[in-house]
């Protein structure tokens, strides 16, 4: 039913159900982490008026905590959160069944999704700092553009036997613009503020 993204890896289906309404997704390497994506796969909508809660859960010297991030419904099947550790205030006390088998410190974190009445999740208010990030119109438009570009070169793309010699034209393979997209939709992946570097 759910799908997570942590910036820069593989898309993970792999959520546990740890309670009757909850399901974990387990991180490692949790301090290279700094985005993450949420989405439903489409297969099961939430039933009507229920969404998911989004939760963040992560081991500190106090033991876990949790903060909210925000939520998804079948109206919002999907968003990107901005990770920040929080101030002491902002914690949530972990409302995940964790067993001794889940222990935070052994698999990092969790992004911790709990099926709630959409009326009660519209209520809640999510840590500072991590609001859904506005990166997904961003890189959504960055991605329109891309195809659009590679759809407008490969229009004009002629064999070799097509040529006919001009020495005032140049030609580009279009192995060598469907590389260039390539290498930016995977930088777009990994960093989408990497060209303001």
């Amino acid at each position: 039913m759910f799908g997570c993204i942590v910036s820069g890896r593989l898309v993970q289906t792999d959520a546990q159900q740890v309670g009757p309404t909850q399901f974990v997704f387990n991180l490692a390497d949790v301090e290279r982490i700094h985005h993450v994506i949420v989405f439903l796969t489409g297969v099961t909508p939430f039933p009507d008026g229920m969404g998911g809660g989004v939760y963040y859960c992560y081991p500190t010297p106090e033991g876990p905590t949790s903060q909210l991030l925000g939520f998804i419904g079948n109206n919002k099947p999907s968003a990107i959160f901005k990770l920040a550790k929080v101030s002491y205030y902002e914690r949530l006390q972990n409302p995940f069944a964790l067993n001794a088998g889940m222990a935070l410190d052994q698999v990092g974190a969790q992004i911790g999704i709990s099926i709630e009445p959409l009326d009660q999740l519209a209520q809640q208010t999510p840590a500072s700092h991590t609001t859904p990030s506005n990166l997904n119109s961003y890189v959504e438009y960055t991605q329109k553009m891309l195809e659009n570009f590679f759809n407008f070169a490969s229009s004009f793309a002629i064999t070799q036997g097509q040529m006919t010699p001009n020495p005032s034209e140049s030609f580009v393979p279009l192995s060598v613009v469907q590389k260039w997209y390539e290498n930016y939709q995977r930088k777009m992946t990994n960093d989408p503020n990497f060209w303001k570097r």
